[in-house]
């Protein structure tokens, strides 16, 4: 059965406000694409962030027929995208023709239940959102009602603390009616995932009844986050950032990550927060580059974190120049602290890449390269274009 789709494209600008943006770096698009089935067949939704030769793609399958135990979604790429990686299920590519089969925990799946996954992709000319699915080679046909355009500037949850009203992400969890987490709110491994666990507690929080609860686990490619929905690409050109933390044990040796944030400059790939030789730092994923430099002295720049208690982390992101900032506790970290001048044991292997940051979402979880496990929590989390204190 033949099947129309939706592709959200990209607001046209003013000729002044091309000229304006011009020196900016190229912003992620967001294309959404939904197949609507009869009621032996499905639903699907297919919700792109694009960016100059890469993409990631959020997928949602809603089943209308009978349960399933073990599911394979298939559909065709009408350019020249291929998938690189994949979180949730097991995705394999042969040309256009794309096949995602369950992961072991989501093989069920019932009468009218969803079940998310997710892909990351490269493309070079062309990055059409797919116009045809198929659900245990039952085709999802005819038409859906439209999918909204998203706002071009992100706007907060109805129930964002007044501290932060007008930022782009302003979340104390208590909208969270379950145990995982929805909404504004969704459960991701960005590229693989293990035993680690993200759900929303009630027994454990810094205001309200409730927080995020990640149980971070050891090993390698241990991922688990909970990604605001939130498309940051026009937060800035400041971009700021105010979340509560309370960690259960100290950050280890080994590499681990517990705040990503995806970067258009490094195609998509992490610009993360977490720890290294005991102390916290920054991380960029493309090239490994820390912040501070992992030599003695730089380490000594940074600070470890307490552990049994909830602290405030701050930091500060210039989308247009290279400058950072971090605060723990209302204190800045000198060696996480980036001004655009190399100083010895801070920043001069990350200014090596001359591309300011620019990112393009928020996930909050926990991330093992090697040893290393963690349970900790987040809480009165808040991210836009102005200064949000502690």
């Amino acid at each position: 059965m033949a099947m129309t789709s939706l592709r959200v494209r990209r607001h046209r600008l003013p000729l002044w406000a091309l000229v304006l943006t011009v020196v900016a770096v190229a912003l992620p698009a967001i294309a959404t694409s939904r197949a609507q089935g009869a009621a032996t067949g499905c639903t699907v939704t297919y919700t792109t962030n694009e960016w100059s030769g890469g993409f990631t793609a959020q997928i949602r399958v809603t089943n209308l027929g009978a349960a399933l135990n073990g599911w394979r979604l298939e559909w065709t790429y009408g350019g020249d995208q291929q998938v690189t990686s994949a979180w949730n299920a097991q995705v394999t590519q042969s040309g256009g023709a794309v096949t995602a089969v369950n992961a072991a925990h989501n093989a069920v799946l019932a009468a009218g239940g969803s079940v998310d996954f997710g892909l990351q992709g490269t493309w070079r000319t062309a990055d059409p959102a797919p116009t045809a699915f198929v659900l245990n080679g039952v085709p999802c046909g005819g038409t859906a009602p439209p999918t909204p355009t998203p706002t071009a500037t992100p706007t907060p949850t109805a129930t964002a603390p007044a501290e932060c009203a007008g930022a782009a992400i302003c979340s104390d969890f208590e909208d969270q009616t379950g145990t995982v987490p929805s909404g504004a709110w969704q459960t991701t491994a960005p590229d693989c995932q293990g035993t680690g666990k993200v759900s929303v507690d009630t027994s454990v929080a810094y205001s309200g009844t409730r927080s995020l609860r990640i149980n971070g686990g050891a090993g390698y490619c241990n991922h688990a986050f909970a990604a605001s929905t939130r498309d940051l690409s026009s937060v800035g050109p400041v971009v700021y950032v105010r979340m509560r933390v309370r960690h259960t044990t100290a950050l280890p040796t080994n590499h681990v990550t517990f705040v990503s944030m995806p970067d258009a400059s490094q195609g998509g790939r992490a610009l993360r927060v977490g720890g290294q030789n005991g102390a916290l730092q920054w991380n960029r994923e493309s090239d490994d580059a820390t912040l501070p430099e992992q030599s003695p002295a730089g380490v000594a720049l940074s600070t470890p974190l307490p552990t049994g208690r909830w602290l405030c982390l701050r930091y500060q992101i210039d989308t247009t120049a290279q400058s950072m900032r971090t605060w723990v506790d209302d204190q800045e970290v000198a060696g996480l602290h980036v001004d655009g001048v190399p100083t010895q044991d801070v920043d001069g292997q990350w200014l090596a890449r001359g591309t300011p940051p620019r990112p393009t979402g928020l996930r909050l979880g926990w991330e093992s390269y090697g040893t290393g496990d963690d349970t900790l929590w987040f809480d009165d989390v808040a991210l836009g274009s102005s200064p949000i204190g502690c």
